[in-house]
């Protein structure tokens, strides 16, 4: 674990913005076990093999997720945002999401890099 990214998600002021990037990161964890992870366009970045896999950012009133890679991935309808090759899940205060299918898509994306 990388402790820019470390101090990144600890200096997060909204408590639900905090607590949802701690699982996102737990997810790529999970998904990517050997993933590097840095801080790059003020945001933690986590890479396989040199290559981007996944993104956290947070705006005033979400957390969004990025899934890079993500042509092949069967994604629900309506919300994910982005370009085929990658997808951006927006996450507003209140909303959950599975860690264990985020975590199976992630590394379904990851898998050919």
């Amino acid at each position: 674990m990388n402790q820019e990214v470390t101090d990144f998600i600890g200096a997060i002021q909204e408590p639900w913005q905090k607590e949802l990037a701690v699982s996102l990161r737990e997810v790529v964890r999970q998904a990517i076990p050997d993933a590097s992870e840095r801080i790059q366009y003020k945001k933690p970045h986590f890479l396989k093999n040199g290559k981007y896999a996944a993104v956290i950012s947070t705006s005033k009133d979400a957390v969004s997720f990025t899934i890079f890679n993500a042509a092949g991935l069967e994604l629900p309808e309506g919300k994910f945002e982005g370009p085929p090759e990658r997808k951006t899940l927006k996450l507003r205060k209140g909303d959950t999401f599975d860690p264990g299918q985020m975590a199976a898509w992630v590394g379904q994306a990851s898998s050919s890099l």
